[in-house]
């Protein structure tokens, strides 16, 4: 597995290391860190020939720019072997190596990833500018957007809790909800950690003259019915692919909006994280993650959440 690990220097991107330790991944890996400073330089050889085409001030104050932007770049390259050595203490059999680079932070990130075949992606919820919690900050936000793999936003635990780690995961019987179920399988918990399938059903409801006229009531009571019973039943399968993993898994059907459902139970329940597929199919039940409710639930949420894509 090849983890990449974006990193500013930031309380965000801190948390993202310490969530490392909530995400399961395996004992030995290829993890590398990205620092980038957002500046612009030219081609090394550009700075040669400036004086050549330009008044001696303009000049002048063209290198200064640039070494402006060298420092930028120096300082960056100090993120990343700290970034580097802290998490190399923490998972001394990791293979982490640091590199920095310039640029647009998200462009750079990903161009990255695909670079290094990177499976999983590991950002802060946001960098040095963030506000607030219920939002993405733009690079996050963009990385989330573009990312052609798994990207996990990462927020350390909010509170110091000694029950064992708790994972819900947003199901909607999809390929992308699947693809979620099979990450989370795959693995490395520890003992006694808890899995909790959520789906969020958009239930029927009579109108008001419909409520008082009993066959339009008893069919619409039936097919709430019916969308339980076969969310229920098209469950089965990953409950028992998590079981087999050694996880404890339940199921909770929720009537509601996904976006909110997901968020409020999981704060309800005290989860670590949230996995969600990247996409879901069309259905009886709400997708689930289709671009707004995925960045939804990756900015409002009180933890961390993976956003599950399958690896082209």
């Amino acid at each position: 597995m090849k983890l990449l690990i974006a990193y500013d220097g930031s309380k965000c991107a801190e948390a993202a290391i310490d969530d490392l330790h909530q995400a399961g991944l395996p004992e030995e890996l290829e993890a590398l860190v990205i620092s980038v400073a957002e500046v612009w330089l030219p081609p090394d050889d550009a700075e040669q020939n400036i004086g050549e085409s330009l008044e001696p001030y303009a000049a002048e104050q063209i290198r200064k720019q640039w070494q402006k932007g060298r420092r930028a770049v120096g300082e960056a390259e100090m993120l990343a072997k700290h970034a580097q050595t802290r998490i190399s203490q923490i998972f001394p059999r990791w293979k982490v190596e640091a590199e920095a680079t310039y640029g647009s932070p998200a462009w750079e990130i990903l161009q990255k990833a695909e670079d290094f075949s990177a499976d999983l992606i590991l950002i802060g919820s946001h960098g040095r500018t963030a506000l607030g919690r219920f939002f993405l900050g733009s690079i996050s936000q963009k990385v989330l957007t573009e990312a052609k793999i798994s990207v996990r936003i990462a927020r350390g635990k909010v509170e110091v809790d000694p029950v064992p780690p708790r994972i819900v995961i947003g199901f909607d019987g999809s390929k992308g909800a699947q693809a979620a179920v099979n990450t989370v399988a795959s693995r490395t918990w520890s003992e006694n950690t808890e899995v909790r399938l959520i789906a969020a059903t958009d239930p029927v409801t009579p109108s008001a003259i419909g409520r008082f006229v009993p066959p339009v009531a008893n069919w619409v009571e039936e097919a709430n019915k019916g969308e339980r019973r076969w969310m229920e039943e098209i469950s089965q399968g990953a409950l028992k692919q998590l079981e087999d993993a050694g996880l404890k898994a339940t199921l909770s059907i929720i009537a509601g909006n996904p976006k909110n459902v997901l968020i409020e139970e999981a704060e309800r329940w005290h989860a670590d994280s949230i996995f969600v597929g990247a996409n879901a199919s069309g259905g009886r039940f709400q997708k689930f993650l289709l671009g707004s409710v995925s960045a939804a639930v990756a900015a409002r949420a009180h933890c961390t959440v993976e956003v599950v894509r399958q690896k082209e």
